[in-house]
């Protein structure tokens, strides 16, 4: 009797064991973009260089800034009178939605960083009702920038003397995870994509890692 007892014992205790193991297993809700490495039997994800930029009102933004944040991005310019202003109508809406989430943030980087000085990004914030902490507008270096963009977030910014504004750069938002890493791509003129984006802000909260 007391031999079947302990058999008893171990198998109740291997059971609990197990299912504690599984609900600490990652939950990933979304896809994870761009190139991976397997390194050791590791899955190395692609994943945002580290930058160095300012926002609207003059501070410095950085991985510091998004360590363990969500995060949308977007490639835009001040004076862009196509796309632009669609955008960041849309912006707003996703700003609305996680006002009051300090875990989310908006970085929208300007591609004419030249024109687009600190004065000029807040003047432009102040339009499009941009929160600081929550929205940051960034300028700095352009080269950094357009690096980021190609390298980074996998999408077109660049300088074009034969397009009408001079600029071109990707009408995409590019969502971001707590580990740096791409997981949507959204068209930032279509409000659809851009209420799935917010869904999936919130899916994405809900991972496990």
């Amino acid at each position: 009797m007391k031999l079947k007892l302990i058999l008893k014992i171990i198998l109740i205790c291997s059971i609990v064991f197990y299912f504690g193991c599984t609900e600490k297993k990652s939950s990933v809700l979304l896809p994870i973009y761009g190139e991976k490495k397997i390194i050791a039997g590791d899955t190395i994800y692609h994943q945002i260089a580290s930058f160095n930029l300012t926002n609207q009102i003059g501070q410095v933004v950085n991985q510091n800034t998004t360590k363990n944040k969500i995060y949308i991005a977007n490639f835009f310019f001040a004076s862009c009178q196509s796309i632009c202003p669609m955008m960041s109508n849309q912006l707003q809406e996703v700003q609305k939605a996680f006002l009051a989430d300090d875990s989310v943030l908006i970085l929208s980087h300007s591609v004419n960083p030249l024109h687009d000085t600190v004065a000029v990004l807040s003047n432009y914030g102040d339009t499009y009702g941009a929160k600081t902490n929550k929205w940051h507008l960034l300028t700095g270096n352009k080269k950094q920038i357009y690096d980021l963009a190609k390298t980074s977030y996998l999408v077109n910014a660049f300088e074009d003397d034969g397009s009408p504004e001079g600029f071109l750069h990707s009408e995409l938002f590019l969502l971001i995870d707590k580990k740096a890493r791409i997981r949507g791509m959204y068209d930032g003129t279509n409000t659809s994509e851009v209420k799935k984006l917010i869904e999936d802000v919130k899916l994405l909260k809900q991972e496990t890692y």
